[in-house]
């Protein structure tokens, strides 16, 4: 008898390391789990199959997979005589998380320059800001080269290529 996905222990932990991860960062745990399932089996998943799977509810699912269409991480995909939508990884997702971090930085950046230009230029807190800012400009020019090296990568997308959907 065939061993179920499900009771793999290393994709189980997994799965929950990629939900504690995205809950660090923000978002809710079960969209992180939604994208370390993804990640780990590499297939196209049904919105109901994502639901049984990880043992919780469709609009748990529904509300996690709209964050993370709308983060470019996951996309939608349709299969022919089937009234259900399926998911699977977006190109690049990892490009995506990135740029991501990169608009952020950029925009905190901008604040704090905001805020050194609002200041008379002999303020003392004007030395602290721009350390500040310096520091969010580091971030940016690391993440810039991670961008460089993700893409120079042979096939830096996923890991997984679109794929036809299964019958």
């Amino acid at each position: 008898m065939a061993k179920d996905a499900s009771d793999d222990p290393v994709r189980t932990d997994f799965i929950e390391k990629t939900g504690l991860i995205t809950q660090a960062e923000g978002l809710p745990r079960i969209a992180g789990r939604v994208f370390g399932l993804l990640i780990y089996d590499g297939d196209v998943v049904s919105f109901g199959d994502l639901a049984t799977k990880l043992q919780v509810s469709r609009a748990s699912i529904s509300t996690s997979i709209r964050i993370l269409e709308e983060r470019g991480l996951v996309k939608r995909v349709t299969k022919p005589s089937e009234r259900q939508d399926f998911f699977q990884l977006a190109a690049n997702p990892y490009g995506t998380m990135l740029k991501g971090i990169q608009k952020r930085n950029r925009s905190i950046q901008d604040d704090i320059a905001q805020t050194i230009q609002s200041l008379p230029a002999d303020a003392d807190t004007v030395g602290r800001l721009t350390a500040y800012a310096n520091f969010y400009a580091s971030l940016d020019a690391a993440v810039a080269v991670a961008l460089s090296e993700l893409n120079s990568f042979d096939d830096p997308t996923t890991g997984q290529q679109p794929t036809a959907l299964k019958d």
